[in-house]
Protein backbone atom coordinates (compact mmCIF):
# COMPACT_ATOMS: atom_id res chain seq x y z
CA UNK A 1 0.00 0.00 0.00
CA UNK A 2 1.37 3.39 -0.89
CA UNK A 3 -1.03 5.23 1.42
CA UNK A 4 -4.46 4.90 3.00
CA UNK A 5 -6.08 7.50 0.73
CA UNK A 6 -5.06 5.56 -2.39
CA UNK A 7 -6.43 2.38 -0.81
CA UNK A 8 -9.89 3.82 -0.18
CA UNK A 9 -10.00 5.46 -3.60
CA UNK A 10 -9.34 2.02 -5.17
CA UNK A 11 -11.57 -0.16 -2.94
CA UNK A 12 -14.95 -1.15 -4.36
CA UNK A 13 -17.28 -4.05 -3.69
CA UNK A 14 -16.31 -6.96 -5.91
CA UNK A 15 -19.01 -9.49 -6.69
CA UNK A 16 -17.20 -11.75 -9.18
CA UNK A 17 -14.18 -13.82 -8.29
CA UNK A 18 -11.82 -16.24 -10.01
CA UNK A 19 -11.47 -19.84 -8.82
CA UNK A 20 -7.98 -19.18 -7.46
CA UNK A 21 -7.82 -19.93 -3.72
CA UNK A 22 -6.67 -17.33 -1.22
CA UNK A 23 -3.34 -18.13 0.40
CA UNK A 24 -3.28 -19.09 4.07
CA UNK A 25 -0.95 -16.15 4.74
CA UNK A 26 -3.46 -13.71 3.21
CA UNK A 27 -6.30 -15.20 5.27
CA UNK A 28 -4.18 -14.81 8.41
CA UNK A 29 -3.39 -11.18 7.54
CA UNK A 30 -7.09 -10.42 6.96
CA UNK A 31 -8.05 -12.02 10.28
CA UNK A 32 -5.30 -10.14 12.08
CA UNK A 33 -6.81 -6.89 10.79
CA UNK A 34 -10.23 -7.89 12.13
CA UNK A 35 -8.84 -8.94 15.49
CA UNK A 36 -7.06 -5.59 15.86
CA UNK A 37 -10.24 -3.60 15.18
CA UNK A 38 -11.32 -1.26 17.96
CA UNK A 39 -14.36 -2.16 20.03
CA UNK A 40 -16.40 -0.49 22.73
CA UNK A 41 -14.52 -0.68 26.04
CA UNK A 42 -12.24 -3.20 24.28
CA UNK A 43 -14.89 -5.90 24.77
CA UNK A 44 -14.06 -7.53 21.41
CA UNK A 45 -17.53 -9.13 21.13
CA UNK A 46 -17.01 -10.35 17.56
CA UNK A 47 -16.35 -13.84 16.35
CA UNK A 48 -15.64 -14.98 12.81
CA UNK A 49 -16.82 -18.09 10.99
CA UNK A 50 -14.82 -18.98 7.87
CA UNK A 51 -16.41 -21.01 5.10
CA UNK A 52 -14.55 -22.00 1.93
CA UNK A 53 -16.38 -25.19 0.95
CA UNK A 54 -17.99 -24.40 -2.44
CA UNK A 55 -21.08 -26.55 -1.86
CA UNK A 56 -21.71 -24.99 1.54
CA UNK A 57 -21.23 -21.49 0.08
CA UNK A 58 -23.80 -22.30 -2.61
CA UNK A 59 -26.24 -23.46 0.08
CA UNK A 60 -25.56 -20.42 2.27
CA UNK A 61 -26.17 -18.10 -0.69
CA UNK A 62 -29.87 -18.94 -0.35
CA UNK A 63 -29.96 -17.09 2.99
CA UNK A 64 -31.53 -14.06 1.30
CA UNK A 65 -34.03 -13.61 -1.47
CA UNK A 66 -31.48 -11.72 -3.57
CA UNK A 67 -28.08 -10.04 -3.42
CA UNK A 68 -26.04 -13.10 -2.49
CA UNK A 69 -24.20 -13.80 -5.76
CA UNK A 70 -20.88 -12.96 -4.07
CA UNK A 71 -21.49 -15.73 -1.50
CA UNK A 72 -22.05 -18.30 -4.22
CA UNK A 73 -18.93 -17.27 -6.16
CA UNK A 74 -16.29 -16.39 -3.56
CA UNK A 75 -13.26 -18.38 -2.46
CA UNK A 76 -13.91 -17.61 1.19
CA UNK A 77 -16.74 -16.10 3.19
CA UNK A 78 -16.18 -14.79 6.68
CA UNK A 79 -19.37 -14.49 8.71
CA UNK A 80 -19.02 -11.67 11.21
CA UNK A 81 -20.92 -12.36 14.41
CA UNK A 82 -21.13 -11.00 17.92
CA UNK A 83 -22.86 -11.66 21.19
CA UNK A 84 -25.25 -8.75 21.99
CA UNK A 85 -25.12 -9.69 25.68
CA UNK A 86 -21.45 -8.65 25.82
CA UNK A 87 -22.11 -5.08 24.65
CA UNK A 88 -24.94 -3.00 23.25
CA UNK A 89 -22.43 -1.71 20.66
CA UNK A 90 -22.04 -5.14 19.06
CA UNK A 91 -23.29 -3.94 15.66
CA UNK A 92 -20.81 -1.08 15.56
CA UNK A 93 -17.96 -3.25 16.83
CA UNK A 94 -18.64 -6.01 14.31
CA UNK A 95 -19.02 -3.42 11.52
CA UNK A 96 -15.59 -1.97 12.21
CA UNK A 97 -14.00 -5.43 12.18
CA UNK A 98 -15.75 -6.23 8.89
CA UNK A 99 -14.58 -2.96 7.32
CA UNK A 100 -11.01 -3.62 8.47
CA UNK A 101 -11.13 -7.00 6.73
CA UNK A 102 -12.30 -5.38 3.50
CA UNK A 103 -9.58 -2.74 3.61
CA UNK A 104 -6.93 -5.36 4.35
CA UNK A 105 -8.19 -7.52 1.48
CA UNK A 106 -7.88 -4.58 -0.93
CA UNK A 107 -4.37 -3.88 0.31
CA UNK A 108 -3.52 -7.50 -0.55
CA UNK A 109 -5.01 -7.09 -4.03
CA UNK A 110 -8.07 -9.20 -3.21
CA UNK A 111 -11.71 -8.36 -3.79
CA UNK A 112 -14.39 -8.30 -1.12
CA UNK A 113 -18.08 -7.63 -0.70
CA UNK A 114 -20.26 -7.05 2.36
CA UNK A 115 -23.38 -9.25 2.30
CA UNK A 116 -25.85 -8.03 4.90
CA UNK A 117 -27.34 -10.80 7.05
CA UNK A 118 -28.85 -8.98 10.05
CA UNK A 119 -32.56 -8.21 9.45
CA UNK A 120 -32.61 -10.03 6.09
CA UNK A 121 -34.82 -12.93 5.01
CA UNK A 122 -34.94 -15.89 2.64
CA UNK A 123 -37.43 -16.06 -0.24
CA UNK A 124 -39.67 -18.07 2.12
CA UNK A 125 -39.58 -15.41 4.83
CA UNK A 126 -37.22 -17.23 7.21
CA UNK A 127 -34.65 -14.98 8.85
CA UNK A 128 -31.22 -15.22 7.26
CA UNK A 129 -29.83 -15.72 10.78
CA UNK A 130 -31.99 -18.82 11.36
CA UNK A 131 -31.32 -20.18 7.87
CA UNK A 132 -27.55 -19.92 8.30
CA UNK A 133 -27.64 -21.24 11.85
CA UNK A 134 -29.52 -24.29 10.58
CA UNK A 135 -26.64 -25.05 8.23
CA UNK A 136 -23.64 -24.29 10.46
CA UNK A 137 -25.17 -24.81 13.96
CA UNK A 138 -24.35 -21.46 15.54
CA UNK A 139 -24.72 -20.95 19.27
CA UNK A 140 -27.95 -19.02 19.90
CA UNK A 141 -26.15 -16.05 21.48
CA UNK A 142 -24.17 -15.34 18.30
CA UNK A 143 -25.90 -12.84 16.04
CA UNK A 144 -24.64 -12.58 12.46
CA UNK A 145 -24.14 -9.06 11.17
CA UNK A 146 -22.81 -9.85 7.71
CA UNK A 147 -20.69 -12.08 5.55
CA UNK A 148 -17.56 -10.65 3.97
CA UNK A 149 -16.91 -12.48 0.73
CA UNK A 150 -13.32 -12.66 -0.45
CA UNK A 151 -11.50 -13.79 -3.55
CA UNK A 152 -9.23 -12.91 -6.41
CA UNK A 153 -10.96 -10.30 -8.54
CA UNK A 154 -12.66 -11.43 -11.76
CA UNK A 155 -13.74 -7.85 -12.42
CA UNK A 156 -12.03 -4.52 -12.22
CA UNK A 157 -13.69 -1.32 -11.09
CA UNK A 158 -12.51 2.20 -11.75
CA UNK A 159 -11.20 4.15 -8.76
CA UNK A 160 -13.57 6.66 -7.22
CA UNK A 161 -13.78 9.93 -9.10
CA UNK A 162 -12.96 12.51 -6.43
CA UNK A 163 -14.72 15.16 -8.54
CA UNK A 164 -18.01 13.34 -7.89
CA UNK A 165 -17.83 13.36 -4.09
CA UNK A 166 -21.05 14.70 -2.59
CA UNK A 167 -19.73 17.56 -0.51
CA UNK A 168 -23.30 18.73 0.07
CA UNK A 169 -23.51 15.89 2.59
CA UNK A 170 -20.97 17.68 4.81
CA UNK A 171 -22.38 20.18 7.32
CA UNK A 172 -20.28 22.45 9.48
CA UNK A 173 -21.63 23.79 12.77
CA UNK A 174 -25.31 23.43 11.81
Amino acid sequence: MSNFHDLIVRRHSIRRYTDEPISADDVTTILQAALMAPSSKRTMPWEFLLIEDKEKLQELSKCREMGTLPLANCSLAIFVMANPEITDAWIEDASIAAAYMQLQAEDLGLGSCWVQIRNRYTADGESAQDFISGIVSLPPEQMILCAITLGHKAEERKPFDLEKLKWEKVHIAK
